[in-house]
Formats: C-alpha cells, sequence, structure tokens
C-alpha cells in the first residue's frame, strides 16, 4: 500500500485534547495542473483507506487521472492517518481521543493550501462518511469548493443511525477480549457480530429476497456471504479503529462548530457549491427522506436518486450498474 504522509505536528481537537505527532496519510492521483484549478478533494469512508476509494479513480473514470489531480486523504481512525493502532500509550486504546469530522477537514484543509497550495477545490466529492466529510468541506470553506458531490451520504448522522453505530460498537466492547481497548489480542468474537450487524442494513431487503449475494457476488451461501464478504472486511481492521471511527460517525454533524452552533439548517445554507446529492432509493442508513430534508436547505443543490436494490453498498462500486450512474452523474457535474 503506497501513499504519502502530512506531519501535523500536536493538533488542538474540539474536545479540548490534543492530537500529538498527528499524521495524515494521504494518496494523489494524476497531475496539478499549473493553474490549480483541476482538484478534486475525496474523504475515505467508514474504516476504508484511500485503496477502498480507488475504484472510481482512473482514466477514463469519472475521477479522471489523467485530467484530475485527486487528493484521496485517510480519515483519522483508519488506521493509516493517526489511530489507536498506530498511536503511542498514553494515547492508544480507549485513550485516543475523539476526532470530529470538523477536525478531519481542518487537517485535510491543511494538507491542500499548505503542502499543495491549493486555494480552489474543483469538487468535493465522497460515499457514506466520506460525504459527510464533503459536505463539511463545502460549508466550512464555502469560497473554496466550487461543486459537491455526495453518495449514499448526510450532512449530519441521524438518530437512527446514531443507534446503529451504536450496536456496533457495542458488539465489540462487550466481548470479553476488548478489556476496555487495552486487548492483546483482537476481539474476533465482537468483531464477528459487528460484521453481521453491519449486513443486515447495508444491503437492502431486496438484495437478500432476490438472493443477490449468491446471483451477483458468486457466494455460495448466504452464511458464505456474511464471513468471507463481511466478517472478512471487520476482521482485516483493529477494533479500537473502528471503535474510534464509529465515534465520529455518531457524532457527525457539520454544524457543531463555533461558527454554526449546531443551526444544521444554516450549514447548509452556507453551501456555496453546485451541488448534487445522490442517496440510493434502498439505503437503509442514508434514506432519501433525510436527503430531501437536507438538499432543500442547500441553495444550488439537486437530489437525484439512485434506484438500486443494493441499498447503501450500491456506493462502492461492486455492481456495474449503479457505478454507472454515479459515475455519469459525477462527470455531468465536473463538465458544468
Amino acid at each position: 500500500m503506497t501513499y504519502e504522509v502530512f506531519e501535523l505536528g500536536d493538533i488542538q481537537l474540539q474536545s479540548g485534547r490534543r492530537l500529538r505527532e498527528a499524521r495524515l496519510a494521504y494518496k494523489t492521483y494524476g497531475r496539478l495542473n499549473d493553474a490549480k484549478d483541476n482538484v478534486i478533494v475525496y474523504p475515505t469512508s467508514f474504516a476504508a483507506t484511500h485503496e477502498d476509494a480507488a475504484w472510481l479513480i482512473g482514466p477514463g473514470r469519472a475521477l479522471n487521472s489523467e485530467k484530475y489531480f485527486i487528493i484521496v486523504p485517510n480519515a483519522f481512525g483508519n488506521g493509516l492517518s493517526s489511530s489507536p493502532s498506530n498511536t503511542a500509550a498514553p494515547q492508544n486504546g480507549s485513550r485516543f481521543p475523539h476526532v470530529t469530522i470538523h477536525d478531519n477537514v481542518v487537517q485535510q484543509h491543511r494538507l491542500v493550501t499548505e503542502l499543495f497550495g491549493i486555494q480552489k477545490i474543483r469538487m468535493a466529492t465522497g460515499w457514506s462518511l466520506g460525504g459527510t466529510q464533503a459536505f463539511e468541506w463545502a460549508c466550512a470553506f464555502p469560497d473554496m469548493v466550487e461543486r459537491l458531490f455526495t453518495f449514499q451520504s448526510a450532512a449530519r448522522t441521524s438518530r437512527h443511525l446514531y443507534v446503529f453505530f451504536d450496536s456496533v460498537r457495542a458488539a465489540i466492547e462487550l466481548d470479553a477480549d476488548f478489556r476496555e481497548g487495552f486487548y492483546t489480542l483482537p476481539p474476533q468474537r465482537g468483531l464477528r457480530v459487528a460484521a453481521r450487524v453491519y449486513a443486515a442494513l447495508g444491503l437492502s431487503q431486496a438484495f437478500f429476497r432476490d438472493r443477490l449475494d449468491e446471483t451477483a457476488l458468486g457466494y455460495a451461501s448466504i452464511e458464505d456471504f456474511l464471513i468471507d464478504f463481511w466478517e472478512g472486511w471487520f476482521l482485516k481492521r483493529d477494533a479500537n479503529d473502528i471503535i474510534a471511527q464509529l465515534w465520529s460517525g455518531q457524532h457527525a454533524d457539520i454544524s457543531a462548530n463555533a461558527r454554526y452552533q449546531g443551526d444544521v439548517s444554516r450549514a447548509l445554507a452556507s453551501i456555496t457549491a453546485d451541488t448534487l446529492v445522490m442517496p440510493a432509493s434502498s439505503d437503509l442508513y442514508f434514506p432519501v427522506r433525510d436527503a430531501e430534508h437536507e438538499v432543500s436547505r442547500i441553495p444550488k443543490a439537486e437530489l437525484r436518486i439512485l434506484e438500486s436494490v443494493w441499498g447503501h453498498v450500491a456506493g462502492e462500486g461492486l455492481n456495474d450498474a449503479d457505478t454507472w450512474v454515479i459515475e455519469q452523474a459525477m462527470i455531468k457535474l465536473l463538465a458544468r
């Protein structure tokens, strides 16, 4: 896994804590042009790395690396940027400070401006929790972000999603091997339970009814799918890192800062970017109705529904039909 690291030094977080010797891992694709106006910022989603985002990037893709300079910053807690798993005591494990979406984007802004000297972002984009960071970019730095494209995402975590995230957290923490974050062996039982909790809502009822896990993804049975796809994904990750990102996801809110003081309508209204928001029709994490509510408060926003039975995973590049719709929408927005 190749990537670069931007050394941030000791940084102050919204919580009042300091993240010492903080590191922001990032990957770039393409070349920054002389005018520095071909920049796309594409933050990572929950527990994902830049490699998980790469399916959307490349020559001829929507994020065309022959045309654009794409920056993929890894969110804190994902195991590459500063995370419990790579931070020395006393900040590791359960002592790792809480990091907000705002904290992430403030440091990403430093990367973009201090390291690359970039003053304009052609588009901020992202899926799921990566899309929330894109929303944060557009509202924290409205004069900088020209276009915003989010898919299967939200500007603020709903109360329903908060409860879901909490069930995933509890599944991990209730494993006796977790030991309040100071484990010597990975809490595998908790991670396996968390994976199955995720599986239930990550895909739609219609996906399972139509047996797309077997017919489209090639698994022999639903148990094979749960073990290989979902448990396999969770078991590759550090439990404390997952807990850290769950907290960030539970408390995601673009208005949770001194500027907007919890007024999400005012935060959304501040977005001046040409905006396209694309929820999936069957997403159980980020339903269409929530997206409609947010879009109605953004001055130059369009809602475009991705009709799909793949639920939240419609935005992960696994299904060619969904991928085509996402990419076409993104290409047209970039061309405006």
